[in-house]
């Protein structure tokens, strides 16, 4: 049987293509990692001004509480002085039924007098209970600044790890790349912008589709490059898929440990 000639170069294209293609999915997971970064960031700081607002609120609540208190001092104060004036014009009560009138107008004052020692007595328990409340929130305000500030320079240092690792692996494309027909590079962005997921180049057992069995054969052969019908993808074999993930692993952590 004769061996089968394969055309110099096709293979090599293949595991390129198929490794810019790996090299373009972390960059990728790489962009979507910076993009959910501000969101974690915006999190903690919709819990410090949730915080800051509930504070804002208890202390505007204590002041209404201490003009409460004011206000019925006031009206006791007021209340005992009404007290004094008809107990003096009691004292000159021509008849029992003036000395019962102003008796009733002592009455009236004196219960002004006990409903407003009573809520001054609830105001400043109200009041009290708030402030343990403003103590409780502070404290956590004070941990919830400290985990912002934590999560910022957390993310910070994340942020700039990922801008490093991207930059190096855009170098690494564009060695890839290099040694790759302008054609095939130009077909592959085409494709890598068409999707959502920028996924150009895939193994047939990754497929969306059922590759034929004639097909596969033809895609294992690695002697041209063929595309799925249904999505226009390239495709690749499963081993070829797993040597090239294997061996841009290695090269992906050595990317990660320099950058350390």
């Amino acid at each position: 049987m004769a061996t089968k000639q394969i055309k110099p170069g096709v293979e090599e294209q293949l595991r390129k293509l198929y490794d810019i293609q790996l090299i373009d999915t972390r960059i990728h997971k790489l962009e979507e990692l910076r993009g959910e970064l501000p969101m974690q960031v915006q999190y903690y700081e919709d819990e410090k001004m949730g915080l800051e607002n509930r504070l804002n609120k208890l202390n505007e609540r204590i002041d209404e509480l201490k003009q409460d208190i004011l206000y019925y001092k006031e009206n006791k104060d007021k209340a005992l002085r009404e007290i004094e004036r008809y107990s003096k014009m009691q004292e000159n009560a021509r008849n029992d039924r003036e000395f019962k009138t102003l008796q009733e107008e002592i009455d009236f004052f004196e219960g002004e007098v006990a409903l407003s020692d009573r809520k001054v007595k609830q105001a400043l328990t109200e009041i009290a209970r708030l402030e343990a409340k403003i103590g409780e929130t502070e404290e956590e305000l004070k941990e919830k600044n400290k985990q912002l500030e934590e999560k910022k320079a957390e993310l910070e240092a994340i942020l700039q790890d990922t801008e490093r690792e991207e930059e190096a692996l855009r170098k690494l494309k564009e060695e890839y790349a290099a040694g790759l027909p302008e054609r095939l590079t130009r077909a592959y962005h085409r494709l890598s912008n068409k999707f959502r997921n920028r996924l150009a180049v895939t193994s047939y057992e990754e497929s969306y589709f059922v590759i034929p069995p004639q097909v596969q054969v033809e895609i294992r052969d690695r002697d041209r490059i063929i595309v799925d019908e249904h999505t226009g993808r390239i495709l690749v074999d499963p081993q070829l898929a797993a040597e090239e993930k294997e061996k841009m692993q290695e090269i992906f952590q050595n990317i990660s440990n320099e950058l350390i």
